[in-house]
C-alpha cells in the first residue's frame, strides 16, 4: 500500500504581460500613482548607473563591475518595501538596493573603484556590504536573522542570490537552518537565467528553484521579476509573514540577465543572440513604463524630464567620487593587527618611502 507523505505546489504570480498590459483585473491596491511612479523613476536611475558605471570601467576610471541590467524592478521593489530598521545582506548586483537604502551614488562608485570606504558608511546602518564568495551571504543572513529573533526584534531580513548560487551547499544550509529555526528571513532568488556561462537548464534539472524551499520545509514561490505589480505583493506579503515571526520565504524572481555576467566577461561567446534579443522584448522599464503611460501616470515630456535630471545626478556623483583623495598607505597596515608588529611596522615605512618617492615623481628603485 502507498500514501503520499507530502504534495506541495509552487504558485507564480505576474499582473502585466510583456508589454505592460495586464493580464486580467488590476487589484484595487495597484490603483494610482503610489508606489508605481517612484518605482519607475528608481529603476531608471539604476540603469542610468549602470550605464556610466560601465563607461567608466571600459576607460579605466573603476574596476570590474558587476551590471544589473535587467534586475532594475527586482532591486528597487524590495529595497522599496524594507523598513529602515531591517537588514539587507546583498551580494555583488545590489547596488540599486543600496541606494534606496541610502548610499549615495559617489559611494556606490567609490566601491566599484576598489576603495573599501565604500562598503562603510553611516548610511548603511546595520546593511552589510556587498558579498562576493558566491552564496555565503545566505548564511550570514541567517546569523543576523538568528540575532534578531533571540533579542526579541520585529524586522526582517533580505538577502539576494542568483540562479547559480543556489547550487551552492551555502544555499542549501542557510534555508535549512532558516526553516528549522523559523527565521525572520526572505531570501530572493534572482533567477536571471545565466550562472556566468552555464544556463539555467544546464544548472539545475528541476522545473523551479523554488521549490527547493520544499525540502527545508519553508513557503517558496516564483514571481515575475520584470514585473513590478507582481513583485510589491509577493515581496511585501514576505516581508511581512518576517516581521510577524511566520518564518522565511524563498521567492524566484524570474528575470533575465541582459547584459555580461561581468566587465569581465563576453557572453556573446556562450549566449544565443536570438534569445537576448527576445528578453529585451520583456524586459522591466519599458514593461512599467509602459503600463504607467496607459494609466496615464507618465508622458514623454516627464520621461524628457527625468533622463536629463538622473543624468545630472550621475554626473555629480562621479565628480564627487573622482575628487576623493586616495587612501595613505598607511590605510593598508592600520586595521591588520591591534597591535603593529615589528615586522610589519618595517614594511610600512618602506611603503611609505616609496609612495613618497612616486609622489615626488621618482621610481621606486631610486
Amino acid at each position: 500500500m502507498h500514501e503520499i507523505s507530502y504534495q506541495g505546489e509552487i504558485r507564480l504570480t505576474r499582473y502585466l504581460d510583456d508589454q505592460g498590459v495586464p493580464l486580467g483585473e488590476m487589484p484595487k491596491w495597484a490603483c494610482g500613482d503610489s508606489p508605481w511612479v517612484t518605482y519607475y523613476q528608481q529603476m531608471v536611475l539604476a540603469r542610468q548607473f549602470d550605464t556610466k558605471a560601465i563607461s567608466l570601467q571600459r576607460t579605466g576610471q573603476m574596476g570590474t563591475y558587476a551590471s544589473l541590467l535587467g534586475a532594475e524592478a527586482i532591486d528597487v521593489v524590495c529595497a522599496s518595501l524594507m523598513q529602515p530598521d531591517d537588514v539587507l545582506v546583498p551580494y555583488y548586483r545590489n547596488h540599486a538596493m543600496q541606494m534606496i537604502r541610502g548610499m549615495s551614488l559617489t559611494q556606490l562608485f567609490l566601491y566599484w573603484g576598489g576603495d573599501e570606504r565604500g562598503s562603510a558608511t553611516p548610511e548603511m546602518r546595520r546593511d552589510l556590504p556587498n558579498c562576493v564568495p558566491i552564496a555565503t551571504q545566505c548564511l550570514h543572513a541567517c546569523g543576523v536573522a538568528t540575532a534578531l529573533k533571540l533579542r526579541g526584534e520585529h524586522q526582517a531580513v533580505l538577502t539576494m542570490i542568483g540562479d547559480g548560487g543556489t547550487s551552492k551547499g551555502d544555499f542549501l544550509e542557510a534555508i535549512n537552518v532558516a526553516g528549522a529555526w523559523q527565521l525572520p528571513v526572505v531570501f530572493i532568488i534572482n533567477n536571471n537565467q545565466w550562472a556566468i556561462s552555464v544556463p539555467r537548464s544546464k544548472q539545475c534539472i528541476a522545473p523551479t528553484l523554488a521549490q527547493k524551499a520544499l525540502g527545508a520545509g519553508i513557503r517558496g514561490e516564483q514571481v515575475d521579476g520584470n514585473d513590478a505589480v507582481a513583485l510589491h505583493e509577493v515581496v511585501g506579503q514576505a516581508l511581512e509573514r518576517a516581521r510577524a515571526g511566520k518564518g522565511p520565504t524563498l521567492i524566484e524572481a524570474l528575470s533575465y540577465r541582459l547584459s555580461d555576467h561581468t566587465t569581465a566577461d563576453d557572453a556573446t561567446r556562450y549566449r544565443p543572440s536570438d534569445e537576448l534579443k527576445a528578453a529585451w522584448a520583456r524586459e522591466p522599464v519599458a514593461r512599467l513604463r509602459n503600463w504607467l503611460h496607459s494609466q496615464g501616470l507618465w508622458d514623454e515630456a516627464r520621461e524628457q524630464a527625468w533622463q536629463a535630471e538622473t543624468r545630472q545626478m550621475i554626473e555629480d556623483a562621479v565628480k564627487a567620487y573622482q575628487a576623493i583623495p586616495p587612501q595613505t598607505v598607511d590605510e593598508l597596515y592600520d586595521y591588520v593587527y591591534a597591535e603593529c608588529p615589528a615586522g610589519l611596522s618595517e614594511q610600512r615605512e618602506q611603503a611609505r618611502i616609496r609612495q613618497q618617492r612616486r609622489e615626488q615623481g621618482g621610481t621606486d628603485h631610486e
